[in-house]
């Protein structure tokens, strides 16, 4: 110890009139005494408080690094890689190990991320990318043009056989300088931007892989990217498959780290043993949950978060397989009688919305033309519409038939679908539904790799309960377009319309922002007027987190990735500081 801190221990301090109090108290009783030091505590203590609450008064609490937080995914990742990336499980984590030139934020917009600009040409057919100064990978390394170019190389390398191929199908991808790289376009295309959002591979990793080596390459469990996370820890089971991922905040993000010390993801092989993980405490994070979890969920105290995904489900039906769904007043009754109400509520708990057409809700302001009737007088709408067009109840089986000039039609046919059990619920109350009409229905129920194998793709259906992923961009080509009717193309109700095909051909070449919502409402019409398929639903997206993360926001999903857009600003920790300093947080 020194002298000066010595001798300040040592001083000897006063208090202002010590003495006069000493010698006044000295004349005190006992009583008297014990009075006066009892407000002497008593003003110490109110003054203490007073001056705690004026200092709290300026205080605030502010989020700061640290804290843990483990989410529950079903299925082992396999293709931790932008490129390759299939599973819920591959996307979660791509999403935030690596990062895009694009994100969208919140609103659903899409912003820069790993680049400083982006320009469009006034055609429409060159998009000029300049990336952010001083961009770096996890390892280190920059991010270059060269890291861009190879990555889109990639995906359209056929060798390497990227889910993402038809996303840059015809696009030239040319390095302009070691931060610039151009993209164009056979025609114009405007929801290309939304595709410059896939993550960036970093090309002095991946030159030495070669495609054949590609897919089982030791860097889709162990990547590196540039995304707000990194991996800091990986186990793996007895079969040396990876079943843990600790990631840790990438300090040189090119935004912000996020706050988060920790986010752990651990996966575990059925619903079943993930919903126990989190029952037991092992994981405090559920996402993808179905509504009827979410009851037992809410009785632990889970924080249920949902937000709508730009997905439509409905029953496409495959008019080339059944004579019956050749007529149109069929397909009407079958709409008009669809139970859709019914299953938002019981099947999906009410974490969804009613649809009428082929958009997922929100997208556009296009009115339902849904009729305001009950489901007992759309009964009746539809035996009548039945009726008129030469329909009639076999007297012994109770089945409609309808007779034309070779043979008795009768409306029979299978509901094809998945064995995941929403669908499957959804499908028996299809069933018992249009079987009161006078349908002869059955359910055909599929594994999720049969169904598309062996049914989708050759297009062995009579009718397929389905969902098509529409995506905040509203791509409908793919799902609409006469060109799309086989394989592989999604077209599942093997709709052709040439009126149709020109509008979505139109919509994707349209600037204009007002000019492309006209377009999607004629569109919508002419699909809703044609009934090639009874649509349902669009369902929500369910998040369980616990209450101890606190910022999470979700704003507008186009996937359920998206869901870690604004990640950056959740936490866990907090501080007080006073107000004038929470901006230096």
């Amino acid at each position: 110890m020194n002298n000066s801190l010595r001798a300040l221990l040592s001083k000897r301090f006063h208090i202002p009139k010590e003495r006069s109090i000493q010698r006044a108290t000295r004349h005190f009783t006992s009583a008297e005494k014990a009075i006066f030091y009892f407000f002497i505590t008593l003003f110490i203590g109110s003054t203490t408080i007073m001056l705690l609450k004026v200092n709290n008064s300026f205080l605030v609490r502010v989020p700061i690094e640290g804290g843990s937080v483990s989410e529950g995914v079903i299925s082992n990742p396999r293709f931790i890689n932008p490129v390759l990336a299939i599973s819920e499980a591959d996307k979660n984590l791509v999403s935030l190990i690596y990062s895009g030139l694009t994100k969208k934020d919140l609103s659903g917009d899409m912003v820069n991320d790993l680049a400083e600009k982006v320009d469009i040409s006034e055609d429409g057919l060159t998009y000029t990318v300049t990336l952010k100064e001083s961009v770096i990978f996890h390892d280190g390394e920059p991010v270059t043009a060269d890291d861009v170019v190879f990555t889109i190389q990639k995906i359209l390398d056929p060798g390497v056989k990227s889910p993402l191929y038809r996303d840059f199908a015809g696009v030239i991808v040319n390095k302009i300088d070691e931060e610039t790289v151009s993209f164009t376009l056979k025609r114009p295309y405007f929801p290309f931007i939304n595709n410059l959002s896939v993550g960036i591979l970093p090309k002095h990793i991946w030159s030495s892989v070669t495609n054949d080596e590609f897919s089982f390459s030791q860097w889709n469990v162990l990547p590196i990217g540039s995304g707000p996370y990194m991996v800091e820890t990986v186990t793996r089971d007895s079969g040396g498959i990876p079943n843990f991922y600790d990631l840790t905040p990438f300090e040189k993000s090119t935004i912000s780290s996020p706050y988060i010390s920790h986010y752990i993801f651990k996966f575990y092989p059925s619903e079943e043993d993930r919903l126990e993980a989190y029952n037991s405490g092992e994981i405090e994070v559920l996402s993808g949950v179905s509504p009827e979890e979410t009851k037992e969920i809410e009785k632990r105290g889970g924080k249920i978060l949902s937000s709508p995904l730009p997905r439509v489900f409905g029953v496409f039906f495959n008019q080339n397989s059944n004579k019956a769904l050749l007529d149109k007043s069929v397909r009407q009754a079958l709409d008009l009688t669809a139970p859709k109400e019914m299953i938002v509520e019981e099947v999906l708990g009410n974490f969804g919305n009613v649809i009428h057409g082929p958009l997922p809700p929100g997208i556009f302001e296009i009115k339902s033309t849904s009729s305001p009737l009950t489901l007992d007088e759309r009964f009746e709408l539809a035996s009548s519409t039945l009726t008129k067009a030469g329909w009639k109840k076999n007297t012994e089986t109770g089945i409609l038939e309808k007779k034309s000039k070779n043979d008795t039609i009768k409306l029979s046919f299978s509901i094809s679908t998945s064995d995941n059990p929403d669908l499957k619920n959804v499908a028996e109350m299809l069933k018992a539904s249009w079987q009161i009409l006078g349908a002869e229905v059955s359910v055909s129920i599929y594994e999720s790799g049969d169904l598309n194998q062996n049914v989708i793709r050759p297009r062995r259906y009579d009718a397929l309960l389905f969902g098509e992923i529409v995506g905040r961009d509203t791509d409908i080509y793919p799902f609409w377009h006469s060109s799309e009717r086989n394989d592989p193309g999604l077209n599942i109700a093997l709709y052709t319309n040439s009126q149709v095909d020109k509008i979505i051909e139109s919509i994707q070449t349209e600037g204009n922002k007002e000019k492309r919502e006209n377009l999607y409402k004629t569109f919508d019409q002419i699909i809703r007027s044609d009934v090639p398929a009874v649509f349902l639903y669009s369902p929500d997206f369910i998040y369980v987190v616990p209450e101890s993360i606190k910022g999470v926001e979700f704003g507008s999903l186009n996937t359920s990735q998206d869901r870690f857009s604004d990640i950056r600003n959740w936490f866990i920790e907090t501080n007080a500081v006073w107000n004038i300093f929470a901006n230096n947080y």
